[in-house]
């Protein structure tokens, strides 16, 4: 698992760390690692350094000096680096005399650069760039590597409100913040420098899975399983004018290793027809046991939802509550009555689901999508999976996953069913609620980019690319293990 620690945490150790360093050097070795990595991107864009040309964009104090040490540095390798200081009066002089001794230029041009080198705004900095900033930056058309975050974009929160930089490589020192995880959109690539951080970080504030980390949990059938033993999972869901969201729903949860699935509502007949080996009945009475259930795609939001969600809840097993379900939660509080508290709840809401059940206990989203997701999963005592380009999962305790896409190929009619499917897969199979949120959120992101492959797919051929994407998780070379 990567940690990710918000500014407060990683200034605190900065302090610690700074504290017993000689004075520079914890800036000088951070700008080497930034240096290195603008080589590198030399080198895989003409071949070489020599002769290439990198602007640097500095701002005050020691972003900026982070810049212009990173400067002095290419100049060693041959790079034609100028400085355009954006408050000469307040760059760092330490750094804007090494690049000056090592033959760096300082004007007032951004010129024709090969690299640009974002150094205008540290983790200090709050809100937009300012008029003569983001007039420079709208005249960039070579790629921009950040030092430390893209400049104008919250570095705990990820928003951004007005002028910014959007950076095809960003370079952070030490850990990775929230910034990093929340809007890839604007920080691109994330290099990461080791500069000694490590020993004086805290237990992290966030936490983002690696493919490892999801082989690993992901329940595949082993030698003593049946289909039993995997787990059963229950999908309530789809109507007679949304059959499809059943059709899809269940198909996920077939597809993601469910040992089997039980099929209770109205589209019986089109869920049966397209995966036979679903069972399938009427009604949640009616339809067996199982290990958890999936409830409200497609399932309308009138009295009979109602009672299906009643029905679902009084089963004392844990529970995925989707689309319609979060609506009847929210327009009906009362729901909550039936709800077994030791059975765990996941709500996997998007922007405007969040809003309804949320809105009437004080909780606004905002610009900070983890605040609010803990807040509502502490308030209600679930599991709060909040869709976004970066999806974010908090457990009541606090504990929270970011799992940021790589691509918007998921903003398409009927992913949220898809991904509601794999997440009651996960459950039935015994898996913590919060890592199975977590776990089904990757897997859902990469199955995306596979049915994609570059275009836009829709969700029946993403739900199919799930069992591709397993595999390619658990690696057919065996470098990661697999839970049995």
């Amino acid at each position: 698992m990567l940690g990710v620690w918000t500014t407060e945490q990683v200034r605190a150790a900065e302090d610690r760390l700074l504290a017993r360093t000689p004075d520079g050097a914890l800036m000088r070795k951070a700008a080497f690692g930034l240096a290195t990595v603008v080589a590198d991107l030399l080198r895989a864009m003409t071949g070489g350094t020599a002769g290439r040309r990198v602007t640097l964009l500095v701002g005050a104090g020691n972003n900026g000096g982070d810049a212009l040490w990173a400067g002095a540095f290419l100049r060693r390798r041959s790079v034609a680096v100028t400085a355009v200081l954006l408050a000469p009066d307040r760059a760092h002089a330490e750094g804007l005399a090494a690049l000056k001794n090592a033959g760096g230029r300082v004007t007032g041009e951004l010129g024709d650069p090969d690299v640009v080198i974002d150094g205008i705004v540290g983790l200090a900095g709050r809100g937009p760039l300012r008029p003569a900033a983001a007039e420079l930056v709208a005249r960039v058309s070579a790629p921009i590597v950040a030092v430390d975050l893209p400049s104008g974009v919250d570095p705990d929160t990820g928003a951004v409100d007005g002028p910014s930089v959007r950076a095809d490589v960003t370079v952070t020192f030490g850990a990775r913040k929230p910034v990093h995880v929340l809007n890839i959109e604007h920080c691109g690539e994330v290099r990461l420098v080791d500069i000694g951080l490590g020993p004086e970080l805290p237990e992290p504030d966030l936490i983002a899975l690696e493919t490892d980390d999801v082989a690993y949990a992901w329940r595949v059938p082993g030698p003593s399983d049946d289909k039993y033993t995997q787990g059963v999972t229950g999908v309530a869901a789809g109507s007679a004018t949304y059959p499809g969201a059943a059709v899809l729903t269940s198909g996920a949860a077939v597809l993601a290793t469910s040992g089997m699935v039980r099929y209770a509502g109205w589209a019986a007949d089109e869920v049966r027809g397209r995966w036979p080996e679903v069972i399938t009945t009427g009604t949640v009475d009616d339809a067996g046991r199982v290990q958890a259930w999936v409830v409200g795609p497609g399932l309308g939001t009138g009295q009979a939802g109602r009672d299906v969600l009643t029905a679902v809840f009084s089963d004392s097993v844990p529970v995925c509550v989707d689309a319609d379900g979060i609506t009847l939660l929210a327009s009906t509080p009362s729901l909550w009555d039936a709800r077994d508290p030791d059975a765990p709840v996941v709500l996997t809401p998007h922007d405007r689901e969040f809003a309804r059940i949320a809105g009437p206990l004080g909780i606004d989203l905002g610009t900070d999508r983890v605040a609010a997701a803990r807040a509502l999963a502490k308030r209600l005592d679930v599991v709060v999976l909040l869709k976004g380009n970066a999806t974010v999962v908090a457990a009541p305790d606090g504990r929270t996953l970011v799992n940021a896409a790589t691509s918007s190929w998921l903003a398409t009619p009927g992913s949220g069913d898809v991904l509601t499917g794999m997440v009651g897969a996960l459950l039935a199979s015994g898996l913590d609620p919060w890592l199975a949120a977590g776990c089904a959120a990757w897997m859902h992101v990469r199955a995306a980019e596979l049915a994609a492959g570059g275009a836009p797919a829709p969700a029946s051929v993403i739900l199919h690319a799930i069992p591709d994407a397993i595999r390619a998780a658990r690696d057919p070379a065996g470098s990661c293990a697999v839970r049995r």
